[in-house]
């Protein structure tokens, strides 16, 4: 929504309203309340300035928070606008939007469409076209070069000639954008619906190396190994799916699906440097979301949420005791379910876990112990077993697993992928009585 009002005379309007932002200052309108709330955008109507009236700074947000300060209009060296927030008419407001299609405006009382620089005309023409000058534009904001091929692959428009052109020369302006910012524009384009379609587009744009440094080390592995290019493009699709059937996505999960396997990796190598599984493994996560991940905003958050999905995969191996049921009552279980499924249609695992943990979750309490009954008599694990240290060592092994099948396994520290089987049990050994005390109890 946009508005003559300022940002301070919209927080008035509402109780329950937020200014955000430095650069552009808009307000966060929260209308409802629990998860069915919607947050509603209003900004201000900018005026359009000339940049070289602008002041200027040597440095970027992070090296120059003392000169932009109290400032409402700032550009730094390279023409990237680092203060956007004089206000001004809507039609100074429509000049400085980016593309012709994002510059119109709907006045709900009159019911008319206002297009200032012919939107609707292109819109019709499926065209996407620059506002202005486009390198001028790219360069106060270079991250539309990421938004054009976002609305291309999203709207299935084409980009016109002019407004195509500086794209790879330009791009290299997207070096002096903060990481957090890109990261944001990343994840935009990966969950507009058109995941695969956006990719396409940054390669066809010649984008695809250098913008988004996941993406490159992802889409390098996976042309390397065929199976996990297969599991990263059904990830892509599985998310496209659910954009398109109105359904939730998260960031975490995705990105959990992108570098599965870096921590597939990772964690085989910390357990051949002798690690245990489960700590390996922890290891292995931290060690791959620092790597790829690194610092931005929200960070805490999404790396919950990863981990949880990732040390969630070998637990679903286990199906006897009450391992199983406690795995299904885990908050995250659905997303570690989906993920696992993906895991089956890719050949990773056998699909037969997969359909096995769908029908146990949508199963009542009997059908589920006569699943792990089941289950039990076949084994019980989906992985292969874990290879004795020594043959004098595995017959005991065995034995205690069966004395202890029924006991609550769903706690234990979760196997590796490919080493199926947990640790066996230690036995309890009977404590002997000191023998004065047996001697007093013979007595007796």
């Amino acid at each position: 929504m946009a508005t003559n009002a300022t940002p301070e005379q919209v927080k008035g309007l509402f109780r329950r309203a937020f200014i955000i932002g430095r650069r552009f200052r808009i307000v966060h309108v929260v209308h409802g309340r629990g998860r069915e709330h919607e947050v509603i955008e209003v900004s201000t109507f900018r005026a359009y300035l000339d940049n070289e009236a602008a002041e200027q700074v040597s440095g970027n947000e992070k090296t120059s928070k003392r000169e932009l300060a109290d400032k409402s209009h700032v550009v730094d060296a390279s023409g990237r606008v680092l203060r956007d927030n004089v206000w001004g008419p809507q039609d100074q407001d429509a000049a400085r939007r980016d593309f012709t299609i994002n510059a119109m405006y709907y006045d709900p009382h009159t019911q008319v469409v206002v297009d200032y620089h012919g939107g609707i005309q292109d819109a019709k023409k499926r065209v996407l076209r620059m506002i202005g000058h486009p390198e001028t534009r790219y360069r106060e904001d270079p991250v539309r070069i990421i938004r054009v091929v976002r609305f291309a692959a999203k709207l299935g428009f084409d980009i016109e000639p002019k407004t195509r052109e500086p794209i790879r020369e330009m791009s290299e302006l997207l070096s002096n954008v903060p990481q957090s910012r890109l990261f944001d524009e990343m994840i935009k384009l990966l969950q507009t619906g058109h995941a695969r379609a956006s990719i396409e587009q940054l390669r066809k744009q010649g984008l695809d190396r250098g913008v988004f440094p996941i993406l490159d080390a992802v889409f390098d592995e996976a042309r390397r190994h065929p199976g996990r290019e297969q599991f990263v493009q059904l990830a892509l699709a599985d998310t496209d799916r659910r954009v398109s059937e109105g359904k939730p996505v998260a960031p975490s999960f995705l990105l959990a699906c992108l570098l599965w396997h870096d921590v597939l990796a990772h964690w085989q190598r910390n357990q051949e440097q002798g690690e245990p599984p489960f700590p390996a493994l922890q290891s292995a996560t931290d060690a791959v979301f620092d790597a790829r991940i690194g610092d931005i905003s929200g960070r805490g958050k999404l790396a919950t949420d990863m981990r949880e999905i990732w040390t969630m995969q070998p637990r679903f191996d286990r199906r006897t005791g009450n391992g199983p049921f406690t795995l299904a009552e885990q908050p995250r279980f659905r997303a570690g379910f989906d993920f696992l499924r993906l895991r089956g249609q890719s050949g990773e695992i056998s699909p037969e876990l997969a359909t096995w943990w769908e029908d146990f979750s949508l199963a009542d309490e009997g059908e589920r112990r006569r699943m792990i009954e089941a289950a039990r008599q076949q084994g019980g694990q989906g992985g292969p077993r874990r290879v004795p240290r020594s043959k004098a060592a595995a017959a005991p092994v065995a034995a205690d697993l069966n004395d202890n099948e029924g006991d609550d396994e769903g706690d234990e520290a979760p196997s590796s992928a490919g080493e199926g089987e947990a640790p066996a049990r230690k036995r309890r050994r009977r404590r002997r009585k000191p023998a004065g005390a047996a001697q007093a109890s013979a007595a007796e």
